[in-house]
């Protein structure tokens, strides 16, 4: 059987609270920038997107105007790939480009939310009024605002990106199979090239309402993730993160460089109900990725949520020589990008020769000198789903 193929990450677009671009990021990060809100939708802390005008990668205002706002973000960081990668406007390299994009649904319509919620809680809720409201107050186009495969859509639309195209959902989980299937495709041979990503839009009450009635939101003020223990939850997170991602043969033809390879993403489904189910399923997923020993570096999507930011703590307790970074402290929890975010972080870090400094009051994450050749990352769900990656430098 011949080996799998090598991939190559050769582009990465990223859109954050930080700002746009590789630039601003590496920027940020050096400088231990974090951009929260704890007023906005008080009491909950959420991260919003920076000030950005679409206009760059979306230039049709027709275009802009039909998408929500995670689909304006996400149509735009893969605009930033697509640069990064030098293939933006190549229509033979787009025409055959597979899309692999992890999304959550559309976003709610508040005001006919609460009319509804509060005509029931005043006993104003008649036979046939649920009806009623949602044909006469939801505007047309709301349900199709909610198919998540709207992503891919628009960004075939603006970008010209026409190979296949594959929309996953399930929150964390998604985003940490979508990597994983592109990494089988374009090992196997199946694919040449593909455009992997998500995009969250945090600031938004419709998400804060659903996930407070799980207890995950953090409240009050906001602090790093390691330092939740005594106030646990995720604040809201708004990133774009999208990979182009071609076999090394691929981009070798293109005269295309390297940020880095993906060399193995693998995933996981704990029973979480178990206690400690989480360190187990990343316990065994850890031999897989073959990572020779742990004088290296981890970035974790870890929450803050609880079980499963202790129980991932735990895991990495076991592997003391780690240098870890939580993506949650800066970026907030981002969801469906948690994990395209990781392994764009990563990518970054092997590029640049060093990996970005800690922002942990706690001292839980140690400072790495020198260029990081191997980047283990992490992605767990806040109630379900884990997956690791492993990004190395490309020889």
């Amino acid at each position: 059987m011949a080996e799998p193929k090598e991939v190559w990450i050769t582009g990465i677009g990223l859109l954050s609270s930080l700002g746009e671009g590789l630039d601003a990021h590496w920027e940020a990060l050096g400088a231990k920038r974090v951009n929260v809100d704890e007023t906005r939708l008080a009491p909950y802390v959420i991260h919003p997107i920076a000030p950005i005008s679409f206009d760059a990668q979306i230039p049709k205002k027709g275009d802009q105007r039909q998408m929500e706002t995670w689909q304006r973000i996400g149509t735009y960081a893969a605009g930033l790939a697509l640069d990064s990668a030098g293939v933006k406007g190549n229509q033979e390299v787009l025409s055959r480009m597979d899309m692999i994009i992890a999304a959550g649904g559309g976003e709610r319509d508040l005001k006919v939310d609460l009319a509804i919620m509060n005509a029931d809680a005043q006993g104003n809720s008649q036979p046939g009024f649920l009806n009623e409201k949602l044909m006469n107050e939801l505007r047309p186009t709301l349900f199709l605002a909610q198919l998540s495969n709207l992503l891919a859509g628009n960004i075939a639309i603006v970008h010209g990106v026409c190979g296949t195209s594959r929309t996953f959902m399930g929150e964390e989980a998604s985003s940490i199979d979508a990597a994983r299937i592109a990494v089988a495709r374009i090992g196997a041979g199946q694919s040449d090239i593909a455009l992997v990503g998500a995009a969250h839009n945090g600031d938004r009450g419709d998400l804060l309402m659903l996930y407070q009635f799980g207890n995950f939101s953090l409240k009050g003020q906001y602090a790093p993730v390691w330092a939740r223990k005594d106030g646990p939850g995720f604040a809201l997170g708004s990133v774009g993160a999208f990979l182009v991602m071609e076999s090394r043969e691929h981009a070798e033809a293109r005269g295309a460089k390297p940020y880095a390879k993906l060399t193995k993403v693998v995933a996981d489904l704990a029973k979480r109900k178990q206690p400690g189910a989480v360190t187990k399923s990343l316990e065994a997923m850890w031999p897989q990725l073959g990572v020779s020993d742990d004088d290296g570096v981890l970035i974790t999507g870890a929450t803050g949520a609880e079980p499963a930011t202790s129980e991932e703590r735990a895991f990495l307790g076991e592997h003391p020589g780690l240098a870890v970074r939580a993506s949650g402290t800066t970026f907030g929890h981002t969801v469906e990008a948690q994990f395209p975010l990781g392994l764009a972080l990563a990518a970054l870090s092997i590029s640049r020769g060093a990996l970005y400094p800690a922002n942990d009051p706690t001292g839980f994450e140690v400072e790495k000198t020198g260029a990081p050749t191997q980047i283990v990352v992490t992605g767990v769900g806040h109630w379900q789903g884990e997956g690791m990656a492993l990004v190395e430098a490309v020889k």
